[in-house]
């Protein structure tokens, strides 16, 4: 049995010392490795240079901007409307006699003008001469007969009082009955001769106004009837055009109602060219006894004198020509005219002060805004404070900002904002907010 112990304590033995040589020879291996590495971290941390300072950070540069002060001012609302040139008198001509058209005169051309009283047609006369003839013929009979009789009836008097008869003699006697056929038949031939003469001046076809050809509807050798249109002429004394005002805008007017009310004076510009620079005066002399029940508008009737400038010399107006008037309504006192350029979205401006030069963003409710202009009251917005022009991009409140007065400033323009838009306000988008 201690035999068996013996051996296994030396078999243990053997094993401890096999083991302390193998963590020796680990041990010797591990130490220069470890100091390698420690030196290492060392020279790394000790070498290391300290970070740079970071830089300041720079001011940032003013924005160059156009504006202008803002002063309070007077401001007349005026409301945009279109309308269409008509003819005041615009009638289809025929004839009052029949016949076969025999001439048409040169003011009875298309576009022509004419006078009142100028022959524009004639027909063939030779029927209403016959006519005529015949009609005086009669008369000449008629006045013989109507001679004859008077002589007769006034001898009749004279043989009846030769006889000595005392009392009255009836008018069988007198032969009045006789006379009085006579005077009508006289009238009757009297009434022929007339009409005869009235249908041979009808056969020429005279202007009814001083006015001008819209269309002509009959030709040389041409038989036409009494009820025949002959063509389409409208007066040329005045036009009239009809311009439509919205319902929210009537309260800024100041509309004739009445025959009576003084008429409002306007201006007309061409709506064909906007750079023709024509310019008409008109005269608002009544409006329309009901609203259009589509549009719910009210029509304003402006007359223009001398359209086409026969008696001014002006630039000729013709029918059917589209024209822009602008209606003058009330005054606004003391508001802010703020140009729609300086507008942003829908009620936005920039403003800066005058002595900091620094942005900030106003929201303004108008008081009046059409194509052109915003009208504000600003009752928070002191006289003297610099309106902003310029479209700015990415601009915060309370940046700095420098004055330019040329185009410097659009550099700070929104790319989006210089290209054209499609669509927008057009005039007939105008009126009160």
């Amino acid at each position: 049995m201690r035999g068996d112990f013996g051996a296994l304590d030396e078999e243990s033995a053997e094993e401890r010392r096999f083991g302390a040589g193998w963590s020796a020879l680990w041990v010797r291996a591990l130490l220069p490795a470890v100091f390698l590495a420690l030196g290492g971290a060392g020279f790394a941390l000790f070498s290391r240079k300290p970070p740079a300072e970071t830089p300041a950070k720079p001011e940032p540069k003013p924005i160059e901007v156009r504006a202008r002060e803002l002063k309070r001012e007077d401001y007349q609302i005026v409301v945009r409307s279109q309308g269409t040139i008509r003819a005041h008198s615009q009638v289809r001509l025929t004839a009052q006699v029949g016949g076969r058209v025999e001439k048409i005169h040169p003011e009875f051309e298309e576009g022509s003008f004419f006078r009142e009283g100028d022959v524009l047609l004639e027909l063939d006369a030779v029927d209403f001469e016959v006519a005529l003839a015949a009609a005086e013929a009669q008369l000449a009979q008629a006045e013989m007969n109507h001679a004859q009789e008077e002589t007769r009836a006034n001898q009749a008097r004279l043989n009846w009082e030769d006889l000595g008869y005392e009392e009255e003699p009836n008018d069988l006697v007198l032969r009045k009955p006789q006379l009085n056929q006579a005077k009508k038949q006289l009238a009757l031939a009297e009434t022929q001769v007339r009409s005869a003469t009235r249908n041979l001046e009808r056969s020429k076809v005279r202007a009814p106004f001083d006015g001008r050809v819209l269309t002509r509807s009959v030709g040389i050798s041409e038989t036409i009837g009494a009820a025949t249109t002959l063509g389409v002429v409208f007066a040329t004394d005045y036009s009239e055009v009809r311009l439509p005002v919205p319902i929210r805008s009537l309260g800024e007017l100041s509309l004739p109602q009445k025959h009576s009310d003084a008429p409002l004076e306007i201006r007309l510009e061409d709506n064909l060219d906007d750079d023709s620079g024509f310019v008409w005066p008109a005269r608002i002399l009544r409006t329309e006894g009901a609203l259009n029940a589509s549009t719910l508008e009210l029509f304003a009737i402006a007359r223009i004198e001398d359209p086409f400038g026969i008696r001014t010399g002006r630039d000729p107006l013709h029918v059917g020509q589209p024209v822009e008037a602008g209606i003058p309504g009330r005054i606004l006192e003391g508001v802010y005219v703020i140009p729609r350029e300086a507008v942003r979205g829908l009620n936005r401006i920039r403003l800066a002060d005058a002595d900091a030069l620094e942005l900030q963003t106003a929201v303004m409710d108008p008081v009046w805004s059409d194509e052109e202009n915003f009208v504000i009251r600003g009752e928070e917005i002191e006289e003297g404070t610099l309106l902003v022009l310029t479209r700015l991009v990415h601009a915060p409140d309370g940046g700095k900002v420098v004055i330019v007065e040329d185009s410097a400033a659009d550099s700070s323009f929104d790319e989006a904002e210089k290209k054209p838009k499609k669509g927008g306000f057009g005039k007939k988008d105008l009126g009160k907010k």
